[in-house]
């Protein structure tokens, strides 16, 4: 997995090179970010439908909420 980052938005690709730029980005496994993608619904975490889209993380986001999503996100990628 490869992860793009500008500030506070971020962009998961599962690609085992570097992104740096939407050529690279095509060559993901689209497949497997679908399934990470469902795996985080099933446990309340609403991301992005689309690794060619940002996550963006704010003061809005308590501690509780970030430690929910890492908990969901390792246990979706266990799953993968």
């Amino acid at each position: 997995m490869q992860i793009a980052r500008a500030g506070a938005m971020f962009t998961l690709f599962f690609n085992d090179r570097p992104v740096d730029n939407y050529e690279d980005a095509r060559k993901s496994n689209l497949e497997r970010f679908a399934k990470y993608f469902r795996k985080m619904l099933e446990r309340g975490i609403y991301l992005a439908p689309s690794q060619f889209e940002a996550v963006f993380v704010s003061l809005a986001h308590s501690k509780a909420d970030i430690e929910k999503t890492l908990t969901a996100a390792e246990k979706a990628f266990k799953g993968l």
